[in-house]
Order: C-alpha cells, then sequence, then structure tokens
C-alpha cells in the first residue's frame, strides 16, 4: 500500500514537472519569436547630393547657383551670408584689395553683403558655373561684359533702393546688400532664369575613405601683402574637423549668425595677375591653369588647377579631378609672382609645440 502510493506521488510530480516544462518552453518560443519578428532599422541614404557641398539631401535642387561679388575691406565686416555660402573665391580686385566671390545654392541666407562692384574675372566665373551673378558697380571692363550680356545679371547701379538696401550702420561703398528673399524678385526684373541647367558639381569623397594624404598641416597662412589685413589665415580643428578663417586678426565670423564660419576644404590656386590702370585694377587669367595646393583634415598636398568647360577645378597627378571632403570650400588666387610657394605658409602646431 506504502508502494503504490509513493508510486502515485512520484507519477504525480513527473507529471506537474513536465507541465511546468512544456509551459517554459511555449514561453521561451514565444520570446524567441518575438525577438525575430522585430524591425532591423537601417539609416536612410539620401539620394540626392549638393553640387558644391556633397552633402545628401532629399530633394534635388532646381536652382541655379547665385554668386554675389562681397566686399572684403575692413569698414564692410562682418559680412553678412558667408557662412551660407558653398564656396567662396577670394582674390585680389585693385591694389591689395582682396574681393569674396561667394556662391550660394544649397542654402540662401536672409541677407548678402556688403555686396561690390564687378571685374571681368568676376563674370568670367559666373559665366563658367552659368550662375546668377549680382553686383553694385562694375569696372570699364566688366561694365562692357555686362552690357553684352556674358551673364545673366542684376546691379545695384540700377537699383540701389530697390532690390538692393543701404545699411544705416555703415557708410558707402560698404553698406549695400540684397536680401535672400529679393533674389526671385532680381532675376524677375532682368528677365532671367533661376532654373538649374548646367548641371555643375564637384567630387567628393565617401564616408569610408580616408582623406588624410600628404604633409600634416593645421595652421595655413595665403599673404597678398604685407597688409594684414587682407592676408588669410586658416586653423584646422581636430573636433569639428572644420578649418576657421580669420584676416586682420579677427576670426571671420558671419554677422548674422555671430558665427565663425567652419570649412571643410582650402585651396589655393597660383595664377597669371596683372595691373591694367591706374587705380590699380587687376587682370587675372583664370583659363591657363596651374600650380594649386588643398589642405583637408590637416593635411596638405600640392595639386593643379585646370578651367574645365568654364569651372575651375582641382586636378591630381593622374588628371583625375580632386575629391573633395563634404562641406563648404574657400579657394584662393594667388599672383604667379611672386609665386604660390612664397605666398602660402604653412606649418603644424605639433611640431612648432
Amino acid at each position: 500500500m506504502f508502494k503504490r502510493g509513493l508510486f502515485c506521488v512520484l507519477a504525480c510530480t513527473t507529471i506537474l514537472a513536465a507541465c511546468g516544462n512544456k509551459e517554459d518552453t511555449t514561453k521561451d518560443k514565444n520570446v524567441e519569436e518575438l525577438e525575430e519578428t522585430v524591425p532591423v532599422t537601417q539609416e536612410e541614404t539620401l539620394p540626392y547630393v549638393t553640387p558644391f557641398t556633397g552633402e545628401r539631401i532629399a530633394n534635388e535642387l532646381t536652382m541655379r547657383p547665385v554668386i554675389a561679388t562681397i566686399n572684403n575691406h575692413p569698414q564692410a565686416r562682418p559680412q553678412s551670408g558667408l557662412s551660407s555660402a558653398d564656396v567662396v573665391y577670394e582674390m585680389l580686385a585693385e591694389g591689395y584689395v582682396t574681393r569674396f566671390l561667394a556662391l550660394f545654392q544649397s542654402e540662401i541666407p536672409d541677407n548678402i553683403g556688403p555686396i561690390r562692384s564687378a571685374r571681368s574675372y568676376f563674370i568670367e566665373i559666373a559665366d563658367g558655373l552659368d550662375a546668377f551673378y549680382i553686383a553694385h558697380g562694375y569696372s570699364p571692363e566688366a561694365k562692357q561684359m555686362l552690357e553684352r550680356g556674358v551673364v545673366d545679371n542684376i546691379n545695384g547701379m540700377h537699383y540701389d533702393g530697390t532690390i538692393f538696401k543701404r545699411s544705416r550702420d555703415r557708410v558707402a561703398p560698404h553698406n549695400s546688400y540684397i536680401a535672400g528673399s529679393n533674389i526671385e524678385a532680381a532675376a524677375g526684373k532682368v528677365n532671367a532664369s533661376l532654373l538649374y541647367q548646367k548641371k555643375v558639381s564637384y567630387t567628393y569623397y565617401e564616408e569610408e575613405e580616408n582623406v588624410t594624404s600628404g604633409t600634416k598641416a593645421d595652421w595655413i597662412h595665403v599673404k597678398y601683402s604685407s597688409n594684414e589685413n587682407f592676408n588669410s589665415k586658416y586653423t584646422y580643428d581636430t573636433e569639428s574637423k572644420t578649418y576657421s578663417r580669420s584676416s586682420g586678426g579677427n576670426i571671420t565670423v558671419d554677422y548674422l549668425t555671430n558665427e565663425p564660419i567652419e570649412l571643410s576644404n582650402v585651396l589655393v590656386f597660383e595664377m597669371e595677375h596683372w595691373i591694367i590702370d591706374n587705380e590699380g585694377r587687376r587682370e587675372i587669367d583664370i583659363f591657363s591653369g596651374g600650380r594649386a595646393y588643398l589642405f583637408q583634415e590637416g593635411y596638405m598636398r600640392e595639386v593643379r588647377w585646370d578651367n574645365k568647360d568654364g569651372v575651375l577645378t582641382a586636378i591630381e597627378a593622374d588628371g583625375s579631378e580632386v575629391k573633395l571632403v563634404p562641406g563648404k570650400t574657400w579657394i584662393n588666387f594667388v599672383p604667379t609672382n611672386p609665386g604660390i610657394a612664397t605666398s602660402v605658409i604653412y606649418t603644424n602646431s605639433e611640431q612648432q609645440s
């Protein structure tokens, strides 16, 4: 009797244990199935790339580039809109005074300026990019080119006080501005299309590619004269992986944001310069190509530049286009006399310390 009772107890225990194991197995199976059905989210790759900054965007850009002549006199600083420019070209305009050509496409700032006068080589650059060109005033040679319609343009000489507005806190000729919201109206005034038709773009590194090649150099001095007010200095920041710019002892900031501009690429092109009148106005050969320096992610290497179908392009030794780091780019033009090797000094701060 005792044995039969013990057998029943053992049997019940075994059944209960089996039932318990069955429930646990079912729970484990449900958890496994639940884990298997959780979707794996992947980072979406946006389908389009901005032509002049190489950044990915959701919608294709349809607006043509806009290029404005920006005043770089100390009385014109800080300028408005520079941090929004995809590319800034810096070059001598008269004597040892430099001016900027700021190219806008990926973003249009609220205000641009101070706007300054045109030069023939400014117009040639804008024409090569099929850009809508904005200036206030012109040299005699530039006036003839604009009147011939070499490039679609609007000039503050004809629209001062309407399309162009004067700032009250600065004096002429350092106070002419155009609002970003006025660009469409400006194009309408001169019957110019803002449709992006000449599909110009630079070549860019992919995210996984190695950029660091050449000589380590995180400080750059581009010298136009003994007057530091018009010389450019660039300093590379390893955390942001961008360059800041300064001139005349002051960091270059955007008046609209009061924030320093941040650049991913700095280029220097050596070009033939000559003086054409008693005012010291310059002419620059933007067609013949020549030596160039490229600065990216704290490194420098010597390349060349060429004019490819009107677009000033950096070229590798094998003839391929230089790849740029996605972001903003600043391009300096320096004269062949005294030459790029004299005009540009670059150092590695680690070696100095």
